[in-house]
């Protein structure tokens, strides 16, 4: 024997229970019970060894052991349901809903994207003549063709935005520019007329560069509204002229005159009298025509003297460092150029070719459509 079973040994015995006078002793009891009786007394529950009667309606503890094997367990020993809590029905129509309005949302900006672009152009002004009959003596507001048709010739609406007038007695309308930059995409400020020294906080050294005062307060308003509306904007022109003294700029009223050393920009050629460019480092515009051989034509005799606030210069004439473009660096796209991209051939050999310049103003549009 061990140690541990000796020690056992020599300790003096506990009286066992005694068993209730009112339980008779089994036959196997008084014959001496075989031990595998024993084992089976032994693995009776204590409730039942304990000498305690079980109440009435009691299970005798054959039958209670077999009904406790029966019993499910208890919920905290079950394993996890196959499902979240999120998954409750309320939770999965919400869900459904969720991923069809994300559909329908994703539909719908495909649609807005594959839209054909709308672009504004703003309107020339023919002003009345005194004396003159007929349409000489009505306000006229056109478009100049070639630069509808460049625009159209990447697959995009062109609509002429006309001046608007409330205060009108005979068709009075509530219609204001705001609305057009609402609802268009982008605005193309086309050539014409001179700015007037007016507008930039000047008076005209001659009568002929007075300029269209008119025109000048009516594309200014148009400008700030798309800017505002955060849509782009393509100056030609007399629109780069306009972009510079919209933000405080002035301009040379005759280059000529203001820059004696300057090339002549203007001459009897008109569209066919040309120069080179050159662009400044950094510039947004190099990067686009990807060149630094760029001739362009020359139609003015006014340009870009001091730099408007928050602009930056993109291109330069080559002979004289007279400004051709800028930009306003604070929106996606705003740019003016002063030659006439719509006078030249897309892809022509001669020229440049400022597809790229237009692709880039068109992609703008579509990004700020929304």
């Amino acid at each position: 024997m061990s140690d541990i079973q000796d020690s056992e040994a020599n300790l003096p015995k506990e009286p066992g229970p005694a068993k209730p006078a009112s339980v008779p002793a089994t036959a196997a009891d008084a014959t001496g019970a075989n031990p595998a009786s024993q084992a089976t007394a032994q693995a009776v529950p204590p409730v039942a060894a304990s000498g305690v009667q079980p109440g009435p309606g009691a299970q005798p503890a054959a039958q209670a052991t077999q009904a406790a094997e029966h019993q499910p367990p208890p919920q905290s020993a079950l394993p996890p349901p196959p499902h979240h809590a999120g998954d409750a029905p309320w939770a999965q129509t919400w869900k459904f809903f969720a991923a069809r309005m994300r559909a329908l949302s994703d539909k719908a900006g495909r649609r807005v994207m594959q839209r054909t672009l709308k672009i504004g152009v703003s309107a020339r002004i023919f002003h009345p003549e005194s004396g003159a009959k007929g349409l000489r003596s009505k306000t006229l507001q056109y478009l100049e063709e070639s630069i509808a048709q460049w625009v159209m010739s990447r697959d995009v609406l062109v609509f002429m935005i006309p001046t608007v007038n409330t205060n009108g007695l005979v068709h009075p309308s509530n219609i204001r520019l705001r609305d057009y930059a609402k609802n268009l995409d982008g605005l193309v400020l086309q050539g014409g007329a001179d700015v007037s020294p007016q507008s930039y906080a000047q008076a005209a050294t001659r009568p002929e560069w007075s300029g269209d005062r008119v025109r000048d307060m009516y594309e200014l308003e148009l400008l700030h509204e798309f800017i505002e509306a955060g849509k782009p904007v393509l100056g030609i022109c007399r629109g780069c002229q306009l972009i510079n003294v919209a933000f405080g700029g002035t301009l040379y009223q005759d280059i000529a005159t203001d820059v004696p050393t300057a090339i002549p920009h203007v001459n009897d050629q008109y569209d066919s009298n040309y120069h080179t460019l050159q662009f400044p480092q950094g510039s947004s515009l190099a990067t686009l025509v990807k060149t630094e051989n760029a001739v362009v034509n020359s139609i003015h005799h006014q340009a870009v003297r001091d730099l408007g606030r928050d602009l930056s210069v993109e291109a330069v004439s080559g002979p004289d460092q007279i400004v051709e473009a800028i930009r306003y660096r604070k929106a996606p796209f705003v740019m003016g150029l002063q030659w006439h991209p719509e006078f030249h051939r897309a892809g022509g050999a001669e020229l440049l070719d400022c597809t790229p310049i237009l692709d880039s103003f068109l992609r703008a549009a579509r990004e700020t459509r929304f």
